[in-house]
């Protein structure tokens, strides 16, 4: 079986790793990050040029599968992918971990998109740890607030005007993220509803320290896409579908 993992996750190259073996598989990343942790087994890096050139993509190496574990926000590459498995046939398997719950103690605004974020955040805070990533800066770029903004790479213009930026990669720590709000003197927390528990550190450090948290809700996700919540669940999923080898 030949499977094309849409990834770029902690959670794509977790299932990579678990497909070692029982299937050929294929991880394809978005080349957004200079220098991205790479699964095992073949990889390829950048776009297809759409859904015409996915569609192409899946026919000329005969994917059997394909596994969309993008980020939850990349929507577009979702829909792209929603979208060839209805021209080709070929079944197309979701991996999404589950979205976060607010809990006793937390101060949430959840809100539809980075621009309802946006246009909040001056009736909540001034000193914004924003987490939702370098590509996303713009949105927020005409805001006269003071920004900690941490990413990979450096972000690209336009950034907002007064922002201090720190090139890290995670999974972080709680003590990491206490250390950063209360050096900062963080008011207001901006993240996007990832999921995960490997980023979750930064919401507990913002209840501890009471720190309010904008929180961006995720697109939707195509309808009729099964959708598993983990790797190994994924694992299975394809086992008792597709016939995956042991």
């Amino acid at each position: 079986m030949r499977i094309l993992v849409l990834g770029g996750t902690t959670d794509a190259r977790a299932l990579a790793g678990l497909l070692q073996g029982r299937a050929e598989v294929v991880s394809s990343l978005a080349g957004r990050v200079r220098n991205p942790l790479l699964p095992p087994g073949e990889v390829r890096v950048g776009g297809f040029g759409g859904v015409r050139g996915l569609v192409e993509y899946l026919r000329d190496r005969g994917i059997d599968v394909v596994v969309d574990a993008t980020h939850p926000f990349a929507a577009g590459m979702t829909a792209n992918a929603a979208a060839a498995s209805a021209a080709t046939g070929v079944p197309l398997v979701v991996l999404r971990r589950p979205g976060w719950t607010e809990g006793p103690g937390d101060d949430w605004r959840r809100v539809p998109s980075l621009r309802a974020a946006a246009d909040l955040l001056p009736a909540v805070g001034s000193r914004v740890f924003l987490t939702t990533g370098r590509q996303d800066l713009a949105t927020f770029a005409h805001l006269d607030l003071w920004f900690l903004v941490r990413s990979v790479d450096p972000p690209d213009p336009p950034v907002p005007r007064r922002m201090r930026s720190i090139l890290d990669r995670g999974p972080f720590g709680v003590d990491r993220e206490r250390e950063l709000l209360r050096e900062h003197a963080i008011d207001v927390l901006v993240t996007k509803d990832s999921g995960g528990s490997a980023t979750a550190a930064k919401l507990t450090a913002a209840r501890e320290a009471g720190v309010p948290v904008v929180v961006v809700d995720r697109p939707p996700l195509p309808a009729g896409v099964p959708v598993v919540a983990d790797p190994p669940a994924c694992l299975a999923m394809l086992g008792e579908r597709y016939a995956l080898g042991g």
